[in-house]
């Protein structure tokens, strides 16, 4: 079993150009140094939470009023405020290692005839300074794989502020034994640690204190592929007016959804992948599901400093069995304060339509269209 010097020597021998990848995408050697003894000490990890796990409350899920009602209205209106003062943000997860589609970039991808999935997210920013007279900042997370498509197709576009790229971070696939996996050309396998690297990639971006100093309070994240998950005033709004530093938007869940979903844990309540939860409850009882979708208050984002857990995933790159870190940005849930709004997945309104690869996009085009319609993208 591989010792500490070992990967030293390890790290050492890699070739330059995975050292060069590694300083360029702030690979923490000592976080991967505590991950790696984790895997050699064959510590049993299962990656269940502890504690009580109980379904949340009839009142833990929320709804919106009905669109006309005068406290809609006063929800849009807050959050129409807002858009047009420039105080808030969206900030699109485009990361990842980029497998899912053939190899290509998800942002480059026609989601519909035309336009490319980053094209939509840029028809958004523009018909929000259409109707609100500012145009929100879009701030896009990449990986190592998709940094420098994503710049390329920006081009001019790119200030670096109001439309601006930053990278999550890079780490090391390992063997089962602990020490770096090296392929069958003698190459380490790179790997992105996860969306949950959003909030410290943010920060070391410097995005964030500089959105917040100019007088910045909403941070809006979702999914590239979730063109759903779009800016609302109304959610804006409401998300404002309950005052908790996060809101997470939930859906009606269907019997193939698996991923996250509220419930309490200990009495908090907080989002769980279903990986974390115990044999003891029923996944299947909660009947919502977490579409990764948040707000966040700006602030809070900026200064947030959790001790996040990573968790152990086992992959195979070609015949050999290696293991990876990563970690959620639902974690944040555990730590902050959070509302959960349940959103429509349906119609026009549908604010959760997640593609994850070909066939699932040929499938969802006619509801992609229907969205991006009735929002103003399509002109």
């Amino acid at each position: 079993m591989p010792a500490s010097s070992d990967l030293t020597q390890e790290l050492a021998a890699l070739p330059p150009s995975a050292r060069e990848t590694l300083e360029r995408y702030h690979f923490d050697v000592e976080r991967f140094r505590a991950l790696a003894a984790r895997v050699r000490a064959a510590a049993v990890e299962d990656n269940v939470v502890r504690g009580a796990v109980e379904p949340p409350r009839p009142d833990d899920v929320r709804t919106l009023p009905d669109e006309g009602t005068p406290e809609y209205e006063r929800f849009a209106a807050l959050g129409r405020a807002e858009l047009a003062a420039g105080r808030v943000a969206l900030v699109v997860l485009a990361g990842g290692m980029a497998t899912r589609m053939g190899g290509v970039v998800k942002a480059l991808v026609p989601a519909l005839d035309g336009h490319t999935f980053l094209d939509l997210r840029l028809r958004e920013v523009e018909t929000i300074a259409l109707r609100h007279g500012a145009t929100p900042p879009l701030w896009l997370m990449a990986s190592n794989a998709t940094e420098a498509p994503l710049r390329e197709a920006l081009g001019s576009t790119l200030d670096g502020d109001r439309v601006a790229v930053f990278s999550q971070f890079v780490s090391l696939r390992l063997n089962t034994e602990g020490g770096i996996f090296l392929d069958e050309q003698g190459e380490p396998s790179e790997h992105a640690s996860g969306h949950g690297d959003l909030p410290e990639a943010l920060q070391r971006s410097g995005l964030i204190q500089r959105f917040v100093a100019r007088g910045g309070r909403v941070v809006m994240v979702t999914n590239l592929d979730n063109l759903g998950g779009a800016i609302d005033p109304a959610i804006i709004g409401w998300h404002l007016d309950q005052g908790a530093p996060v809101t997470s938007e939930v859906v009606g869940k269907l019997e193939n959804d698996r991923g996250g979903i509220p419930v309490r844990v200990d009495g908090k309540l907080c989002v769980l992948e279903e990986f974390r939860i115990p044999e003891s409850f029923d996944p299947a009882t909660v009947r919502v599901f977490n579409t990764n979708t948040f707000h966040f208050d700006a602030r809070a984002l900026s200064e947030l400093q959790i001790p996040w857990t990573f968790f152990r995933v086992k992959k195979k790159v070609g015949p050999s069995d290696v293991i990876q870190f990563k970690r959620l940005i639902n974690e944040v849930t555990s730590h902050l304060e959070t509302r959960y709004l349940h959103v429509p997945r349906t119609g026009p309104g549908a604010r959760f339509l997640p593609v994850k690869d070909n066939e699932e996009l040929g499938a969802r085009r006619g509801e992609i269209e229907l969205v991006a319609t009735a929002r103003g993208w399509l002109r």
